[in-house]
């Protein structure tokens, strides 16, 4: 089975109003909202991937909240990159990237905006608070699962957006 790494991150704000909403891309080839996303290339980053899908899809320019992860040692020489809140394995339809059948790696990724200015993206996105994104009809249901986890985890504190 072939395997293709991709990158997607659910885009957050806190609107005027002082509510929280994600922003979800309408995918017209799949008839699905989802998170921003696509697959990584080969001169990028997971983390780099999912900030240039965010851009190309929203028009957005975000900045990535990194994942859980346990710090680096003392003297690591290494650079660290933001981690994924998730990597998960999902089954991929035929697309443009490849004509059968594969699987995606997907780095799924948490990102936020300081504004709720207009999105120009070659998609259809829009701002759903965790009402709607949980009422949302067309938005795939392990995007739901996720989506509503992560409005818990900015509800309980434990993930700050820029205000």
């Amino acid at each position: 089975m072939i395997k293709e790494v991709t990158a997607s991150a659910f885009v957050f704000r806190v609107g005027g109003d002082g509510e929280c909403r994600t922003a979800l891309v309408w995918q017209p080839r799949l008839e699905l909202w989802l998170p921003a996303g696509g697959h990584v290339e080969v001169d990028e980053t997971a983390a780099e991937a999912a900030l240039r899908e965010i851009e190309e899809e929203t028009g957005l320019r975000a900045e990535l909240l990194a994942g859980p992860s346990t710090p680096l040692p003392a003297g690591f020489p290494h650079s660290a990159l933001p981690a994924p809140w998730w990597v998960v394995e999902m089954d991929a339809c035929a697309d443009n990237h490849t004509r059968e059948p594969h699987r995606h790696i997907d780095h799924v990724y948490v990102a936020t905006v300081g504004d709720d200015g207009p999105t120009t993206g070659v998609h259809e996105v829009r701002w759903f608070t965790e009402t709607q994104a949980a009422e949302l009809e067309g938005l795939s249901e392990d995007s739901r699962l996720q989506v509503k986890q992560l409005f818990a985890v900015i509800a309980d504190g434990s993930l700050r957006l820029a205000a």
